[in-house]
């Protein structure tokens, strides 16, 4: 009987309450005080939280899965210059993306075609040609498996030449122009000299960009220097190439720019014997000689590859274009370590040439017809 009674007692306080709150409520509601309650959905609330957080756009590519691969010329994956240059970016592109990379090294011209067959028979989304020797096997290959997406670093295609396949160039004349400026305000003995591993158009924008950028200097100190040129022919010989720096440093050059890939650390080797600068290529090289690199021109090969690669990964069709990058899009530069050995108002120069370069007002020449075309303006 107690029990019937408290429960009985309980039920009419609950009834009396929610009585009292809805009275209380409708009297609110018509003094113009209305009281809501803010429901919110669960759809509602996700939608918050991502707005919230926006995703990045790497974030919202689904990219994990797709493959790349790059076929190496033949300086191999270890050449301290393009081809590792190459590697970093496919690495960034499994690092960030989740696309899973390999590497296949070739080490003679004969072995590329066999390479390239290979890449395409193991399924891989994308397969990279990594440097202009590689040119012509990839546009064979590329013909014959039609379906499949191809890149080329280092060269280009003509139009409609091979629709499956995008090539990518850089503006190395530009950032051989920033370090000819450099070695021309620094030369002791007005006697500067480069080796190149080959002559193609693609290393002649090293040639004459370098040389454009000694004669800038040698103008704005009233002076003449002496430019030594040779063509060693090869991208793997260090032997050879440190022949060629040998000769040049005991002709009088007190600076020597390597463009020779792999063969090229032979040129700094020997500016390492004999106590005398050189300058690097593709990569910061500063760390192959701490003491004689004075500053190396960048080919930001992997930034290229990275862009590219997500591009066409994501969809983009990009088969029979071509893609050059430029100082404006950080695809060429001076090494970050070039602050070691060049003096701070040099650099201060540098920094001014970059922004006339980026606002064309400075027309660096990548040909012999440019170069003597630069060279008449420049008088």
């Amino acid at each position: 009987m107690k029990k019937f009674l408290s429960l009985l007692l309980a039920c009419l306080f609950l009834a009396t309450f929610v009585a009292c709150n809805k009275e209380q409520k409708t009297d609110e509601s018509e003094a113009g005080n209305e009281v809501t309650e803010d429901v919110v959905t669960q759809p509602e609330q996700e939608a918050a939280e991502e707005a919230e957080t926006p995703a990045t756009a790497e974030e919202e590519l689904d990219l994990a899965g797709k493959t790349a691969v790059m076929i190496t010329d033949e300086g191999g994956i270890n050449d301290e210059s393009f081809n590792q240059s190459a590697w970093n970016g496919m690495e960034r592109l499994e690092q960030e993306l989740g696309i899973k990379v390999s590497f296949i090294e070739s080490h003679k011209d004969a072995e590329y075609i066999p390479n390239l067959e290979l890449a395409v028979d193991q399924g891989n989304d994308l397969v990279w040609g990594i440097g202009f020797l590689v040119k012509t096997a990839l546009t064979e290959v590329a013909h014959d498996y039609p379906e499949q997406l191809f890149g080329l670093i280092d060269d280009v295609f003509e139009e409609g030449e091979v629709p499956n396949a995008v090539g990518v160039e850089f503006a190395a004349e530009q950032s051989s122009f920033l370090v000819g400026y450099i070695a021309g305000m620094m030369t002791k003995t007005d006697k500067i000299g480069i080796v190149i591993g080959a002559e193609f158009p693609t290393m002649f924008r090293f040639r004459y960009g370098f040389e454009a950028g000694i004669n800038y200097a040698a103008k704005e100190l009233g002076k003449e220097i002496e430019f030594l040129y040779n063509n060693i022919e090869t991208f793997s010989d260090t032997a050879k190439a440190k022949a060629t720096a040998q000769q040049m440093y005991h002709s009088g050059a007190d600076i020597v720019f390597q463009c020779a890939g792999l063969a090229g650390s032979g040129v700094i080797e020997a500016a390492k014997e004999l106590d005398q600068w050189a300058i690097g290529v593709d990569l910061d090289q500063n760390s192959l000689a701490p003491d004689n690199v004075l500053t190396s021109a960048l080919k930001n090969v992997d930034v290229a590859i990275f862009e590219i690669s997500k591009r066409i990964l994501s969809g983009e069709e990009l088969g029979g274009q071509n893609v050059l990058f430029g100082i404006k899009d950080n695809g060429v530069g001076i090494a970050p370590s070039s602050d070691k050995h060049v003096p701070a108002e040099i650099l201060e120069k540098v920094d001014q040439l970059i922004e006339l370069i980026k606002a064309d007002e400075i027309q660096v020449p990548y040909s012999e017809e440019l170069y003597n075309e630069f060279m008449a303006g420049l008088k």
